[in-house]
C-alpha cells in the first residue's frame, strides 16, 4: 500500500512539473509587458500633508487612511473624463494633495480640484519641450528647447529664460555627463520664485562624428564627447527671477573646467549652497552664495581625499530652519550624515554606521528623529532606519529581510514599504513607525509559478586579503548534481552598480534563469570590489589601476566553480555590457585558457577613449597615469585570444563611443586574430523594445556554439 502512494505522488509530483510550461527567451526578456515580473500598486503615494495613502485599482484612485486602513473616498477616470475628456486611461500622478491632483495629459501638467470637482491650473509647454520641470507654487514649468531654457505658466506665455544663439552654451540641462548624482538642469526655489539652472559651455570639447543611416544619404551627427585628458566643459549656475524676468549668474570662474555640483537652495530662499569639485576630483570646495547677487559668501567646508572625492546627495534642511542642514560623506570610509550650519560651522556626526547610507526621507514632526534608507549590516539589502537627531541612536524599521523602497508619510508617522527578496516576489505594507504595527495591503502572486525554472542562491566568497565577496549561482531546473554543467559567468564589476541583491530573482534580469534552464547552463555573478554599497575602501582600491582587483576577485569566483563536481571546468562563457564588457573582454584576453567564449557589449577597451567625468576619477588622465591606461587597454592583450570572442555595440552609442570596439577590430586585423563582431543600427548604449530579444538571443546562441 505505501508503495502505491509513493508511486501515485511520484506520478503527481512529475506530472505537475511537466505541465510547467517553459519560458521563452523571447518572454524573459519581454518579461514586463509579458506580466511575468511581480505586479504592484500603481499611483501609491502618500496624500501631501495627511496621513492618507492612494493606490489605483483598474481605472480608480482609491483614498485610505493610514491608522484604520478604511477606504475614506474614491476618484474614478469617468469622473475625471467630466473636465478631461481626452483621458483614456487613469493619469499617472505627480502630487496629490488633501484637494487636488497633478498630472500630465498630453503635454499640459494639470492641476484638478477632485473636491469642487474642478479644473484649478493648466500649464502648456511648447510642443517640443524637454526636460519639463513643473512648480506648483509658481505655477509654472522650466523647460528646455535645443539650447535654451523657457518658462510656461497658466497665462500660456513662453518666458525666454536664456536666448542664446551659440550651440556650444547649454541651458537648463543637466551638466557633466549626469555624474555627480546630477539628474537635472532646474532647480525651483522652495517657494517658486526663483529658477535656478544649470548652463554649460561645451567649446572646449571636441565634436564626435556618429552617422545617422536613416537619411537619404546618411549624415553626420556630432555630438560633443570630452575624453580624458582632452578639454571639457565650462560651468555656469544661473538664477532666473520670475518677478523681475531677469537672470544673474553665480559669480565663479570656472575656466579651469572645474565641476559645480549638489545645487542646493536654503529653505528662506536666500542662498544657493554648491559642492565645487576640482577637475582631479580629489578636492570639494561646499561654498554658499547670494542669491540676488550671485556673490560668494563663505566657504562651509571642504573635503579632500588622494584618491577621489565624489559628492552626490544635496544638503537637506532640518525642519522650520533655514541654516541647518544634513550633508552627506564618505569620509569616515562608510556614507554617514553630518550636521552643518549654513555659516560653516560643523555641529556634529549624526550617523556613524560601517555599512552605507543612501538616502534621506524625510523627519518626524517632533523634528527629534531622521527617516534614512541604507544597506544596514548586510550590503546585499536596502532597510530603512529611524535616527535620533541628538543621540545618534537609531531603529531599523523594516522587519523583513531583503529590498526595500519605502516612502514617509508627511509626519513620519507612517510608511509605505513596498519589498521584495529572493523567495518573496513583493509585499506592500503599511508601517507605524512609533509602534512598530504592519498592515499588509498587497501581495503579488509569483508570476513564474507555472514556468519550469531552476533555483538562484547566493554564495559567499573570500578576496585573496580576505575581503568577503558575494555572488549567486542560478542552477537549471531538472538540476543533476551527478551531471557536468557548461557555467555563464555575467558580469559587470564596475563603480555604482551591485548585481547580487536581496530581491526578487537576487537581482538577476529574468532572461538568465530561462537561459540556464533552456540551455541546462549554471550561470554565476560575483560583485567584485569596485562595485557599489561596500564602502570607500571596497571600491576605491581600483583607482588608477581599472580592471586589475576586479579581474583578481572574478577568478576567484572561477576557482570556486572549478571546485563544484557538477560544473565543466573546461566549458565557461562570459558575458558582459558597458564596464562589464571591459570586464569581459579583459577576462578573456588577460587570462588566455579561462573561458572558451566571450561576449562582450558596449565594451570600453580604451579608457583614454571614455569621458572626462567618469573616466579621470578612476584613472586620473592619460597624461598622469600612462602606466595605469597601458595596462588597462584592452588591444595590448589581443593576441592571447584563445576562444571566441564577439563585440556587440550600438552604432551610435554617445556613452561608449564606437572607436573602442573600431580600434580593437583594427588590432585584430593587424595582428592577425580573427574576432567576431555584431553592431545594431541607430541604438545607443544598450540594445532597447523589441530589438533587445534580437540581442540576447544572439548572445546565447553564440555562447551555446562556442563553448564546447
Amino acid at each position: 500500500m505505501k508503495k502505491i502512494i509513493s508511486f501515485i505522488f511520484l506520478f503527481t509530483y512529475f506530472l505537475g512539473f511537466s505541465q510547467q510550461k517553459e519560458l521563452t527567451l523571447e518572454d524573459a526578456v519581454l518579461g514586463y509587458y509579458k506580466g511575468l515580473y511581480p505586479s504592484t500598486l500603481n499611483n501609491l503615494n502618500w496624500v501631501k500633508n495627511a496621513n492618507t495613502y492612494t493606490f489605483q485599482k483598474d481605472n480608480e484612485l482609491i483614498l485610505t487612511n493610514a491608522k484604520s486602513n478604511k477606504v475614506i473616498s474614491t476618484i474614478s477616470l469617468k469622473q475625471l473624463q467630466k473636465t478631461y475628456p481626452t483621458l483614456k486611461h487613469f493619469p499617472r500622478l505627480q502630487e496629490i494633495s488633501t484637494t487636488t491632483l497633478t498630472f500630465k495629459n498630453g503635454n499640459t501638467i494639470e492641476v484638478y480640484n477632485y473636491i469642487n470637482k474642478t479644473k484649478e491650473i493648466a500649464v502648456t509647454p511648447d510642443k517640443a519641450a524637454e526636460n519639463s520641470e513643473f512648480n506648483s507654487k509658481a505655477k509654472a514649468i522650466a523647460y528646455t528647447i535645443a539650447n535654451n531654457l523657457f518658462i510656461a505658466t497658466t497665462a500660456n506665455s513662453k518666458i525666454a529664460v536664456t536666448s542664446i544663439k551659440d550651440k556650444n552654451i547649454v541651458s537648463g540641462q543637466a551638466i557633466h555627463r549626469s555624474e555627480f548624482g546630477i539628474v537635472k538642469g532646474t532647480f525651483w526655489s522652495p517657494k517658486g520664485t526663483f529658477l535656478a539652472f544649470y548652463q554649460k559651455d561645451e567649446s572646449n570639447v571636441t565634436n564626435y562624428p556618429l552617422v545617422d543611416i536613416t537619411t537619404y544619404p546618411a549624415s553626420l551627427n556630432n555630438i560633443k564627447y570630452p575624453m580624458a585628458g582632452q578639454g571639457s566643459e565650462i560651468a555656469k549656475i544661473g538664477i532666473f527671477n520670475l518677478k523681475t524676468a531677469k537672470t544673474i549668474y553665480l559669480d565663479i570662474d570656472t575656466s579651469d573646467e572645474h565641476y559645480l555640483t549638489n545645487l542646493s537652495w536654503t529653505p528662506d530662499e536666500k542662498y544657493i549652497l554648491v559642492a565645487e569639485i576640482n577637475r582631479a576630483q580629489n578636492h570639494v570646495w561646499y561654498n554658499r552664495y547670494n542669491a540676488e547677487t550671485g556673490k560668494k559668501i563663505n566657504t562651509l567646508f571642504e573635503e579632500t581625499n588622494e584618491k577621489w572625492t565624489e559628492p552626490e546627495f544635496d544638503a537637506v534642511f532640518l525642519p522650520n530652519s533655514t541654516t541647518n542642514f544634513l550633508w552627506f560623506s564618505e569620509r569616515d570610509g562608510f556614507m554617514n550624515l553630518y550636521l552643518y550650519t549654513t555659516e560653516g560651522k560643523f555641529v556634529k556626526q549624526i550617523t556613524k554606521f560601517k555599512w552605507v547610507v543612501t538616502g534621506i526621507l524625510g523627519f518626524d514632526k517632533s523634528e527629534k528623529n531622521v527617516f534614512i534608507t541604507g544597506t544596514g549590516t548586510d550590503p546585499r539589502e536596502n532597510h530603512t532606519f529611524k535616527v535620533n537627531l541628538k543621540t545618534g541612536k537609531y531603529t531599523r524599521i523594516t522587519e523583513q529581510e531583503g529590498t526595500h523602497t519605502t516612502q514617509l508619510s508627511f509626519d513620519g508617522n507612517y510608511l509605505i514599504n513596498s519589498y521584495s527578496n529572493i523567495n518573496v516576489p513583493r509585499n506592500i505594507e503599511v508601517v507605524n513607525t512609533k509602534n512598530g504595527k504592519t498592515t499588509v495591503i498587497f501581495t503579488a502572486e509569483n508570476p513564474l509559478k507555472n514556468y519550469k525554472l531552476g533555483t538562484t542562491n547566493f554564495i559567499t566568497l573570500k578576496a585573496n586579503d580576505g575581503t568577503k565577496l558575494y555572488a549567486k549561482i542560478t542552477k537549471p531546473a531538472n538540476f543533476d548534481p551527478s551531471k557536468k554543467y557548461p557555467v555563464l559567468v555575467y558580469v559587470y564589476g564596475g563603480p555604482h552598480a551591485q548585481l547580487v541583491t536581496n530581491s526578487w530573482l537576487g537581482g538577476s534580469s529574468l532572461w538568465m534563469p530561462a537561459f540556464a534552464t533552456l540551455e541546462n547552463y549554471i550561470v554565476f555573478t560575483l560583485d567584485n570590489r569596485g562595485s557599489a554599497n561596500r564602502g570607500f575602501a571596497f571600491e576605491s582600491i581600483i583607482h588608477r589601476h581599472l580592471g586589475d582587483i576586479e579581474i583578481e576577485d572574478q577568478l576567484t569566483g572561477i576557482n570556486y566553480l572549478k571546485s563544484l563536481n557538477f560544473v565543466d571546468s573546461s566549458r565557461i562563457a562570459i558575458n558582459g555590457w558597458s564596464y562589464g564588457g571591459f570586464m569581459t573582454t579583459s577576462l578573456m584576453l588577460r587570462n588566455p585558457g579561462v573561458f572558451t567564449t566571450a561576449v562582450a557589449g558596449g565594451p570600453v577597451t580604451d579608457w583614454k577613449y571614455y569621458e572626462v567625468m567618469y573616466g579621470e576619477r578612476y584613472m586620473d588622465t592619460p597624461q598622469e597615469n600612462p602606466e595605469g591606461y597601458k595596462k588597462a587597454r584592452v588591444h595590448n592583450y589581443i593576441k592571447n585570444l584563445d576562444g571566441k570572442l564577439l563585440l556587440i555595440i550600438g552604432s551610435v552609442d554617445p556613452t561608449v563611443v564606437p572607436q573602442h570596439s573600431m580600434t580593437l577590430l583594427q588590432e585584430a586585423v593587424k595582428q592577425k586574430v580573427q574576432l567576431d563582431f555584431f553592431t545594431y543600427p541607430m541604438h545607443k548604449h544598450n540594445v532597447r523594445g523589441i530589438d533587445r530579444v534580437h540581442l540576447v538571443k544572439k548572445m546565447m546562441n553564440y555562447i551555446v556554439e562556442n563553448n564546447k
